[in-house]
């Protein structure tokens, strides 16, 4: 059997599990957990990786998991995965997914009670058998019986599309209150990462009560979880949990820190804080002696911010998107990290859609709207002939549309300037779907993989060499095709990609649409080191969505991506003499 990068990662991630449910050293459950993540994001083959020798040159991938991985290559199995499911039973990982229910519990129901499903836990709760085990009760037991049924309702992780604007009105629906001092949203969702398992929201105040029964009270909330003085959670109709916590302002800053993750990042800082001397917890940094004791009567260091948090520790400050322990900790302490693209540095937009193909609005209506949020330059490319299903142009209708583009361009003079484009379909056979004679007579072409998404690597390949090779092509639109959470990227040899793309002056994109975010970090991380041009756009097909332009800036942070490498950060001047310098 052969396994993929995915599923070698999903066992990596098994194993951290149920090495959490045993009790294993932390630092053991995280060396798996790191690797499942580093195996996740790989942009190449872990085949190909191995058979060139560079396993162990991976982030996170020691000896012993390099020899793992070639154990899975070479028999499509992983004993040590065998032989700790024959100790943990793999049901108490699904278990572990229950709303209160951490590796300590699962553990005890396995233990005592000999409970190893989620179905067997339901039945001993609904039968009264929990409330009797230690450190249990009625309420956790019903508690339990809640988290059962809500795990029901659920379908997985939450995108950050859906989850950001909700966490985002919770969060300014409490503020409003006058005993909130500060806000801020936490956890991964503060992060950007992709999918948000359940938000975090701190508030600082000293007054917590109303803030907590205003929160609990809220209009979309299903059910509340928890409701304690400075914690609460609830679960709300869409079936996203959110927790919130109230705390002294004096204590902000390691508050935040703390519950912003990720769990890796918290682990270095721990462990730098201990070479200063201190012990940092969500609290305060606290004195502790040679021996690593807290030393109790010594004045604890309060930071009311994360600045003081990282200076306290000589470190520069890191953004939130840094924060996933992938080389940042060290960047901080060296002070080397870099300057950040932010979502002011972006000054047009080179792909959008209108009534032409599948937009719902005009391209006046387009270049009005891209007016009033500052951009100087927007690109119009509707879907070109082969994408049916969204009305996509023919020939004749592509060059009518140029002329419409050209004379709304005409009419706007100098408040913003229009491009003629189109983002042409990369056939399954490798063509494109307008001849080179059409292309010249456009401004701004993107090419994008549309069909045959499901081909072989080497196929899926070739048709991207094919259009970045193509001197007509500026950009390829979302590389990587994928859509969550009901595709998967394609299978691309993104080396040969993006070292083609480098060559070749061919922009890839980072596509805003949170359905997207694609490139991914990684790829994006991958693509500015080696000198790619990128570009992040919002592929808007109405107005309200040229307002994703957050997702992709927070996406393009994740990937360490700065101003100087994002096209559309350029001058109107300076991309118009790029656009200049090609056919």
């Amino acid at each position: 059997m052969s396994l993929s990068n995915r599923d070698m990662a999903d066992i990596f991630e098994r194993c951290a599990d149920m090495l959490q449910i045993r009790g294993d050293n932390i630092h053991r459950v995280l060396s798996y957990r790191r690797a499942a993540e580093t195996i996740r994001a790989l942009p190449r083959d872990l085949r190909v990786i191995a058979s060139e020798g560079g396993l162990t040159e991976l982030k996170y991938i020691g000896k012993t998991i390099a020899a793992k991985i070639d154990e899975m290559l070479e028999t499509g199995e992983l004993d040590f995965y065998q032989r700790l499911r024959a100790e943990v039973p793999e049901g108490l990982v699904d278990i572990m997914h229950i709303n209160g229910v951490g590796p300590k519990k699962a553990k005890l129901f396995w233990k005592q009670l000999n409970i190893t499903t989620v179905a067997q836990l339901q039945a001993a709760a609904q039968a009264g058998e929990l409330a009797a085990l230690s450190g249990m009760g009625t309420k956790s037991q019903q508690k339990i019986l809640a988290g059962i049924e809500a795990l029901s309702r659920q379908t997985g992780r939450a995108s950050i599309g859906d989850a950001l604007p909700a966490a985002k009105a919770i969060l300014a629906q409490l503020m409003q209150l006058p005993e909130a001092q500060q806000g801020e949203l936490a956890g991964s969702i503060r992060r950007g990462r992709e999918t948000i398992g359940d938000v975090d929201i701190l508030i600082a105040s000293d007054k917590a009560a109303p803030i907590m029964q205003r929160f609990v009270t809220m209009e979309n909330v299903a059910r509340v979880l928890g409701h304690g003085p400075s914690k609460s959670s609830v679960e709300l109709l869409s079936g996203l949990q959110v927790d919130l916590r109230v705390l002294e302002k004096a204590r902000w800053g390691t508050a935040l820190n703390y519950f912003t993750g990720s769990l890796a990042h918290n682990v270095k800082m721990r462990q730098i804080a201990l070479e200063h001397g201190y012990s940092l917890n969500e609290h305060a940094l606290s004195p502790v002696d040679a021996t690593k004791a807290i030393i109790e009567d010594a004045e604890k260091a309060l930071c009311d911010s994360e600045e003081k948090v990282y200076a306290a520790l000589g470190m520069q400050y890191v953004p939130p998107e840094l924060r996933e322990d992938s080389g940042e900790i060290e960047a901080a302490r060296a002070h080397e990290l870099p300057q950040l693209i932010t979502r002011a540095d972006i000054v047009s937009d080179l792909h959008m859609h209108t009534t032409w193909s599948d937009g719902k609005q005009s391209i006046r209506e387009m270049a009005e709207a891209c007016i009033q949020r500052g951009h100087h330059t927007i690109a119009i490319t509707d879907h070109s002939r082969s994408l049916g299903i969204a009305n996509g142009l023919s020939i004749e209708r592509l060059l009518a549309q140029a002329d419409e583009v050209r004379q709304v361009n005409a009419e706007m003079g100098d408040r913003i300037e229009l491009l003629a484009g189109t983002e042409m379909d990369i056939k399954a056979d490798g063509s494109l779907d307008y001849p080179d004679e059409v292309l010249a007579q456009l401004d701004f072409v993107i090419a994008s993989l549309h069909s045959g998404l499901g081909q072989g690597r080497e196929q899926i390949t070739q048709r991207l060499l094919n259009a970045i090779r193509n001197p007509y092509v500026r950009m390829i639109g979302h590389p990587s095709a994928r859509q969550y959470p009901n595709r998967e990227e394609v299978d691309a040899d993104w080396d040969a990609v993006i070292t083609a793309a480098q060559e070749h002056e061919t922009v890839l994109e980072i596509n805003a649409n949170p359905l997207r975010l694609d490139l991914k970090p990684e790829l994006a991380r991958l693509a500015k080191d080696s000198g790619v041009l990128l570009a992040i756009n919002t592929d808007a097909h109405r107005i309200e969505q040229l307002d994703l332009l957050d997702f992709g800036v927070s996406n393009a942070r994740r990937g360490w991506v700065e101003t100087r490498h994002v096209v559309n950060t350029w001058s109107s001047e300076q991309l118009r003499q790029w656009l200049s310098n090609r056919p």
